[in-house]
């Protein structure tokens, strides 16, 4: 009897921790929807609601200082790339009101930003006068160039390739061509001779020039040597200046730049 009530015993403890099979059926709940961030493949990116926003760094802003009245305001700051920014200040308002394709600076009159706002583009608007046809004389020049003190006199064309200067002097494409930095270049030996004495002339010497809006005297301000890679006297100006360059005799990597700014 006794081995008969071990045998029972041995069966319901078995019976006790196996589990039955139909405890084995369940069911997973679904995740709630914000348990997952929006999916990043190339076929759900969401950048095309507004394909118009810049993201790029352009846009940062320099945070206001800490305790300012605006340091907690959203937007606030200074833009770190100013001229690049899609709201910066070259962006936004930077046209002459009732004009089309006129960009100013800040700091230009007509603009409405003072000059701070972008201090390293800030200032007066460069001058500057467009070539037209009817800037042309008869003969295809542009004008006269004249410096009494070297005995120069000679007619200025438009470019600056050997056509030109086997005629003359050549305005340098692009720069203006009466208000501004305007800019010529000539030979000086060879067949001709024109700014062979430029590297010459003393501060405060006349550069007179003749064009068919007036003429226009200018006072040499400073003679220099410069790289032939150095293009930055071909920067516009606020102000009336004439810059004129020519080769350095037996140095082809430099070039004599001479300078007459109006009074």
């Amino acid at each position: 009897m006794k081995w008969k009530a071990l045998l029972i015993a041995a069966v319901l403890l078995t019976a006790a921790v196996v589990t039955p099979a139909h405890a084995l059926d369940y069911a997973f709940d679904g995740p709630s929807s914000g348990d997952f961030a929006a999916p990043t493949s190339d076929d759900t990116i969401r950048e095309w609601k507004d394909p118009n926003v810049d993201r790029s760094g352009n846009s940062a802003l320099i945070p206001p200082g800490f305790g300012t009245p605006t340091s907690y305001l959203p937007g606030s700051g200074e833009f770190l790339t100013p001229n690049l920014a899609a709201g910066g200040p070259l962006k936004v308002g930077s046209l002459i009101p009732g004009t089309v394709g006129t960009p100013l600076l800040p700091g230009a009159p007509g603009t409405g930003y003072p000059s701070v706002i972008c201090p390293t583009v800030s200032g007066p608007a460069a001058a500057f006068t467009e070539l037209t046809p009817s800037l042309y004389y008869s003969d295809g020049s542009l004008g006269v160039l004249e410096i009494p003190s070297i005995g120069l006199t000679v007619k200025v064309y438009e470019g600056t390739g050997s056509a030109s200067l086997l005629k003359g002097a050549g305005h340098f494409t692009g720069t203006t061509v009466w208000d501004g930095n305007f800019c010529v270049a000539a030979h000086n030996r060879g067949v001709r001779n024109d700014f062979g004495k430029i590297h010459t002339l003393r501060t405060g010497s006349a550069v007179i020039l003749t064009t068919k809006l007036g003429v226009r005297t200018y006072y040499t301000a400073s003679v220099s040597k410069v790289s032939d890679t150095d293009t930055s006297g071909l920067d516009p100006s606020a102000g009336n200046m004439i810059t004129m360059y020519t080769c350095v005799a037996d140095q082809p990597a430099y070039r004599w730049c001479v300078r007459a700014v109006a009074r």
